[in-house]
């Protein structure tokens, strides 16, 4: 294991039966090492493996073959006082207000109702909901509500957020304003997020990696590195750099695209 490997995944493979019961094989072979802080996307065609390998980190699904290691400890079961996960859906308890949301995983641990509450508070303002702290789900758009999933993720001071798609079900500006709050977060707070993507533009302005996926079995293809100094602020998606990028990242996933297609069509 590298010395500054702060994730260590090792010889990922997953298989599983198909509906005819023939075996299919998700991921095969997957290797990575992530820094502690740092921001890392994967993206790749649809059925590569993306939301599995979320699965894995989070001790939520045990692979067929190979080790996760999160500082050296190997991961086999959920960790969530180390790991906490955003999904697409907004998952949100519809009978809680937003403190009583963003409370849940310190009540589940136990803590005291006055320090949730203090912890709750502090989250809910750095997420950008100060004054919504009564309002009910049904109360909120999608993006508030996708603010109140992070905010209640961030409570419990994981070390890792994962993060599947957690802005695909958005408009294109509610996404682009979710991506500025979610990179001013990682900036003050420098969590290891790993975040799972279908956006080229997405996974350039966020990450300091960006790590290309194959058709199934999911593997490595590339690891682009991001080397935009922070902060960042979506101007830099209007410059030649931001572009170049943007469409080196298009041609790799291209190939990757078609044969998802053809893997459909012949399913």
């Amino acid at each position: 294991m590298s010395q500054e490997a702060f994730i260590d995944l090792q010889n990922i493979s997953v298989t599983y039966l198909s509906r005819t019961l023939a075996p299919v094989s998700a991921l095969k072979d997957f290797n990575l090492t992530v820094k502690e802080g740092e921001f890392l996307t994967i993206i790749g065609p649809s059925g590569c493996g993306k939301s599995t390998l979320l699965h894995i980190l989070a001790g939520l699904q045990r692979p067929s073959q190979g080790e996760v290691y999160i500082e050296g400890e190997r991961i086999e079961t959920p960790r969530p006082d180390k790991v906490a996960m955003v999904f697409q859906e907004y998952t949100l308890f519809p009978w809680r207000t937003v403190l009583g949301n963003v409370e849940v995983g310190l009540e589940f641990k136990g803590i005291s109702k006055q320090e949730r509450r203090e912890r709750a508070l502090e989250k809910i303002k750095l997420v950008g909901l100060q004054g919504f702290e009564t309002r009910y789900p049904h109360e909120l758009s999608g993006g508030m509500k996708q603010r109140v999933a992070i905010a209640r993720a961030l409570t419990v001071d994981p070390e890792i957020l994962l993060m599947d798609e957690p802005f695909g079900a958005l408009d294109e500006q509610t996404r682009l304003v979710l991506g500025e709050e979610l990179m001013r977060i990682w900036e003050e707070t420098r969590k290891t997020i790993i975040f799972v993507t279908h956006s080229l533009s997405e996974a350039v302005y966020l990450s300091d990696r960006i790590v290309v996926m194959t058709a199934r079995p999911g593997r490595i293809k590339e690891v682009l590195k991001v080397d935009f100094p922070h902060p960042r602020r979506p101007e830099i998606m209007t410059t030649d750099a931001f572009e170049d990028l943007r469409i080196q990242l298009l041609r790799n996933l291209y190939d990757e695209s078609k044969k998802a297609v053809l893997q459909e069509n012949k399913a």
